[in-house]
């Protein structure tokens, strides 16, 4: 049997709502929270907003499986309408980088696909049907 060498997960946008959002996906589905502030990033625009989530995720023995952030003050959220992105994660920068050469083709890019404080690579995109994604090279579950 082959090993997976990339995994899609829906990744669910707030504004404010990501902690008590995975905190009850957690309650629901079991498994584990984990979570990173803005300041944590030392990425804080909005002081008001330092506490607030730049990534998170529950992750859970059964399988399930979630992202979230709060999109800051600072980006345009219409709840319904950008709401979730796609997270896409490989097993490597090759990978990550052959997925992003073709799924940018006719795309918005709104991250470069490049370095990042968590991640060999990472980038966003709105494709040319109106999905968001963000692209990574993905940390091994156990690490």
């Amino acid at each position: 049997m082959k090993s997976n060498t990339v995994s899609a997960v829906a990744h669910l946008n707030f504004r404010g709502q990501a902690r008590d959002a995975l905190n009850f996906y957690q309650s629901v589905f079991g498994g584990e929270v984990m979570a990173m502030t803005y300041k944590d990033f030392g990425q804080v625009t909005n002081e008001a907003e330092a506490d607030q989530l730049i990534w998170g995720q529950v992750g859970a023995d059964n399988g399930f499986r979630i992202m979230a952030y709060d999109v800051p003050s600072a980006t345009p959220y219409h709840p319904g309408q950008n709401a979730f992105l796609v997270a896409l994660e490989t097993q490597t920068p090759e990978q990550v980088s052959a997925y992003w050469d073709k799924i940018a083709n006719g795309a918005t890019i709104t991250v470069p696909l490049a370095p990042a404080q968590w991640t060999p690579l990472f980038g966003m995109l709105t494709d040319r049907f109106g999905t968001n994604w963000a692209l990574s090279v993905g940390r091994p579950q156990n690490g």
